[in-house]
């Protein structure tokens, strides 16, 4: 079984581990929250996820959808080389608020 995880920071939080369909719904359950509790940025570190699938791009337009309905901004940083290929050929590197 796929593992994923997260470590909050007082400016949002660290994924470590893999995103795929596995691990995302899970992890989607586990982080709606943080949206709410804390204003500002939310920045999301992917510097330690080692795997991704298309499923990582889901989730990381869900963050944006949380974050928009938590009157927030949103910067992913550390975004893996695979999860930037999909992101490019999909489009959505344009609208996905990366910072690398």
């Amino acid at each position: 079984m796929n593992s994923v995880g997260i470590e909050q920071r007082t400016d949002g939080f660290d994924v470590a581990g893999e995103l795929d369909v596995g691990t995302v719904p899970g992890l989607i359950q586990q982080t709606l929250a943080l949206f709410r509790k804390e204003s500002g940025v939310m920045t999301i570190d992917l510097q330690k996820v080692t795997r991704a699938d298309s499923s990582g791009i889901a989730i990381l337009i869900e963050w944006m959808r949380a974050a928009r309905d938590s009157n927030r901004e949103i910067v992913f940083r550390n975004v893996p080389v695979q999860l930037l290929a999909i992101a490019k050929v999909s489009g959505l590197d344009q609208i996905l608020p990366i910072q690398n």
